[in-house]
């Protein structure tokens, strides 16, 4: 199988990185920080529901992940549960364009429940399939090659993003309303076809190995207890991760810090975010390359560390032009929290367990991610941004702290593996 899979390196390199193309693009024309919200702000004048949007993803991506551990881990090939599963983050952008085309008909409320309810579907859906289609990639990429692959894969992704942002911007403004948004929605169902064509062309061949834990309930729980029992590299890494969740939450203050402080405009406020989005989309490939070659485990402190050095450049900020420094820290962070985290989770285990490392990884992590962004803004709310910036580089420094003192390069050291639960252990 080893050999077949080198084949295909290069065709599944390709072709998985023309996927995240278009599926970037597509949530550029459907995205979750600007049109989406801008569409349920015609539906409803509650600031509450047009800012739970932004936090869809993060639930729906992460919060799922262990529940499909068990039944990943024990196929062959992931690409036909991958193929199936994520129709579910795709078909809902054509739900969606025609609620917007039928707002001015449907009553407020019935169109924006319908909203939420295909949002909602829709990142879910990427939640269930993401350890399956995580796993089919760190089969399918080899382990020195795999931080460039999420690097190129991240950056197409970005670039296409952007444009389409700008492209939905225009439509937004000279299309009459609904026919704006519908096109908008319409146009993100189209290029997430686009996106599973590409996807589609993956080669994987069949494993010769799958997980040997049986069916049961008891036996699942039993397995990932282990897990995290035998593997102290993986809680150490748990705890890192959690940090830095609280370690970037000073990201999403920037912004109203720098209007209430420095009067920041509209234009410039602008101007930042495109700073932010260059400074991740330059980074992700060169991020990608340099994990590969010198441990993503390294470049996640170096991550952990921009963070840091972000927040307390906010903190100390004389003027507002050190703000465009914060964001372009922001942004690399971002990426590298994106590119080396994906390769880094995909190291941990043997590929027969590789699903369970993925889900608990992203699963036990999804609490902080939700819980942090709530505490930083009680904290600015209480005692001022301040206190949220401090907090954030505080985290970031511990998180540094464990990734380089505590915690051991999964790629070069032998994990230790949990011995498989049969069915004769009568624990179904």
């Amino acid at each position: 199988m080893q050999l077949e899979l080198r084949q295909h390196v290069r065709h599944n390199f390709a072709f998985n990185v023309l996927d995240g193309m278009f599926f970037g693009a597509a949530l550029g024309f459907a995205s979750s920080v600007t049109i989406v919200p801008l569409f349920v702000d015609t539906l409803t004048d509650s600031t509450a529901l047009i800012g739970m949007i932004a936090s869809f993803h993060v639930i729906g991506w992460q919060l799922p992940q262990l529940l499909t551990a068990h039944h990943v881990a024990r196929l062959r090939r992931y690409k036909p549960l991958v193929l199936w599963m994520t129709l579910n983050e795709r078909v809902p952008f054509f739900g969606l364009a025609l609620v917007a085309w039928l707002a001015t008909t449907l009553h407020r409320e019935v169109a924006l429940a319908l909203t939420f309810l295909l949002f909602g579907w829709h990142s879910l859906g990427g939640g269930f399939t993401a350890t399956a289609w995580q796993a089919m990639i760190g089969k399918l990429i080899p382990v020195e090659r795999r931080g460039t692959f999420y690097g190129m894969q991240g950056a197409a992704g970005s670039l296409f993003s952007s444009i389409a942002v700008v492209l939905a911007g225009y439509l937004v403004l000279s299309l009459p309303y609904p026919a704006n948004f519908a096109a908008c929605f319409l146009l993100a169902g189209i290029f997430m076809a686009i996106s599973l064509y590409f996807l589609a062309q993956t080669r994987e061949p069949e494993s010769t190995i799958a997980a040997a834990i049986q069916p049961g309930n008891r036996n699942f729980a039993g397995h990932l207890t282990r897990i995290l029992r035998d593997d102290s590299n993986l809680r150490r890494f748990l705890i890192a991760r959690a940090l830095s969740q609280f370690g970037v939450m000073a990201f999403a203050f920037y912004t109203i810090y720098g209007v209430r402080r420095f009067d920041l405009d509209a234009g410039t406020a602008g101007m930042m975010a495109g700073v932010l989005t260059l400074a991740q989309m330059a980074a992700n490939p060169i991020i990608g390359w340099i994990g590969d070659h010198w441990g993503h485990r390294r470049v996640f402190a170096l991550g952990a560390a921009f963070a840091t050095v972000s927040a307390v450049i906010v903190l100390i900020a004389p003027s507002l032009n050190w703000l465009y420094l914060a964001f372009a820290l922001a942004g690399a962070t971002s990426a590298i929290f994106w590119t080396s985290m994906m390769a880094l989770t995909a190291e941990f285990g043997a590929e027969e367990d590789r699903p369970y490392y993925i889900g608990l990884v992203n699963t036990l992590v999804a609490p902080a991610a939700v819980i942090a962004p709530v505490i930083g803004g009680v904290l600015a709310d209480r005692f001022g941004f301040e206190a949220t910036f401090l907090l954030a580089a505080v985290c970031g420094v511990v998180a540094v702290l464990v990734v380089l003192v505590t915690m051991r390069d999964p790629r070069r050291v032998e994990q230790t593996l949990p011995a498989p639960v049969h069915a004769s252990t009568g624990l179904d």
